[in-house]
């Protein structure tokens, strides 16, 4: 994959092109230009932090932006999972491309190297309590100089041991970059992207176990109208997806109302989409502002706040309450399946009320993840401290809020899994369902076949939780 002006594609092995590598050059001589005299330039030739106001001599810049990485990489595990410090990089990378950072085309080509031959940085995960994400960020970028540690196979290496096997030599840093690597909120970033990514997928497999309990419980299709949304086009929106998959279907008989779960669930929906909307329009706005502190904009530096990512965390926060609600609503909608009261399908879905159990442990289950959940609505990005003896009053926390968005996410997509596999089961008691939900339960149950007699279902739960992501198509 050739990376351009115009960016790239993750996951290919990447080439800087050759026009952007004489951009990246252009861009850098302007810096060092710029850099020259006595003008004080945050974190250049002068201390951080409390210590903005130290000037540095020319010994202490040649030493300074190695040290940047150095002293500040006072994190320790659990680390962040492979997967995420490769997203980091690749955040990083897209910041480098960008014309106000300025930074060398030696280290944007060591950065593309690194990503290229799968090497691995430890970065913590908690225990950020700086106003950006310098913690992390020192971590991930002083192993790029042989110091510290990263992760091969799940084991700890010395970094200069990692860079050696691959035929590399540790970097050394110019002037600036060390302060730009520390820059900005990449983590927050990835968090934002991939708590997006999984939201919207679980809105959409949300809206399937609704479509499938308005089929099971042959609830009344009124209340699901478009025309009951207004001016709400995501209500609008969700609400005819669920007539194209529940479709105008049987009323059992002697139903009036379907329980408030089933009612209520669309505009649980519609709100989760909303937020989650907002937090796709915060994070590809992010893309578009600097996020060097002092970026170089129209041949002068200015500070910036890219460290402080509150849009987006606390649209994260917002993202993981609605998944909590969609999680009460779920674990529900769970309950009255299994409820022949309302179903009018045998006690617990089991043909052998009594003896068999049928699949109230499932539903026990689902509670459990949902107690979980319910533990991450508190929001994370609230709740600032002083600190570099009060210089830095303010901290955003969003990757914490990330951090609680994923965690919910993955809580969700075992309730969902929970719901799926119940009305799957109830469907199959009943017997033939609705034209547009035959499909999703035949796949449902291609991962969890019907159960004839009690088993044990965690194992096939699990494989149907890890199918989820990328269900739907």
């Amino acid at each position: 994959m050739i990376v351009t002006d115009s960016g790239f594609a993750d996951g290919e092995r990447l080439v800087l092109d050759k026009p952007l590598v004489e951009e990246l050059r252009r861009r850098r001589e302007e810096v060092l230009t710029a850099l020259e005299g006595d003008v004080p330039v945050y974190g250049v030739n002068t201390g951080m932090g409390r210590l903005a106001g130290v000037a540095l001599d020319a010994r202490q810049q040649a030493e300074h932006q190695r040290n940047l990485l150095i002293g500040r990489a006072v994190g320790g595990p659990p680390w962040l999972p492979p997967a995420d410090v490769r997203a980091l990089l690749v955040v990083r990378l897209r910041d480098f491309l960008q014309p106000w950072s300025g930074v060398s085309a030696e280290l944007v080509q060591f950065l593309v190297d690194r990503l290229n031959d799968g090497f691995t940085p430890a970065v913590p995960r908690s225990g950020l309590g700086s106003s950006g994400e310098i913690i992390p960020l020192a971590h991930a970028f002083q192993t790029f100089l042989g110091i510290g540690t990263v992760l091969e196979d799940g084991v700890e290496v010395p970094a200069a041991t990692a860079l050696a096997s691959r035929g590399a030599t540790p970097y050394v840093l110019g002037p600036k970059e060390g302060a730009s690597l520390l820059q900005g909120s990449p983590l927050a970033v990835v968090h934002a992207q991939r708590g997006w990514t999984d939201a919207r997928q679980l809105i959409r497999l949300q809206t399937l176990t609704e479509a499938m309990a308005i089929d099971v419980l042959g609830a009344p299709r009124e209340v699901f109208s478009p025309a009951m949304a207004g001016g709400d086009d995501h209500l609008r929106s969700v609400l005819s997806s669920l007539g194209g998959l529940a479709g105008p279907g049987p009323v059992r008989a002697g139903v009036v109302q379907a329980p408030l779960s089933v009612r209520v669930a669309p505009r649980a929906l519609a709100h989760a989409s909303r937020v989650n909307a907002e937090l796709e329009s915060a994070f590809r706005r992010w893309a578009t502002m600097p996020g060097d502190s002092p970026s170089f904009v129209g041949g002068a530096f200015l500070p910036g706040t890219g460290y402080h990512a509150v849009d987006l965390g606390l649209r994260m926060d917002a993202v993981t309450a609605a998944l909590v609600h969609l999680g009460e609503v779920s674990v529900q909608r769970q309950h009255r399946l299994l409820d022949e009261r309302f179903s009018g399908l045998p006690a617990q879905l089991t043909r052998d009320p009594g003896p068999q159990a049928g699949l109230v442990p499932l539903h026990k289950r689902a509670v459990g993840e949902l107690h979980a959940l319910r533990r991450l609505a508190t929001p994370a990005t609230l709740g600032s401290v002083d600190t570099s003896a009060g210089q830095e009053d303010v901290q955003a926390f969003a990757w914490a809020a990330g951090e609680q968005l994923r965690a919910a996410a993955a809580h969700l997509f075992a309730i969902t899994a929970c719901e799926l596999v119940t009305a799957s089961q109830a469907r199959y008691l009943a017997a033939e369902g609705v034209p547009g939900l035959r499909e999703a339960y035949e796949w449902v149950r291609s991962v969890v076949p019907v159960v004839e007699a009690d088993r044990a279902l965690g194992a096939e739960v699990q494989r149907l939780i890890e199918a989820l992501p990328d269900a739907l198509g």
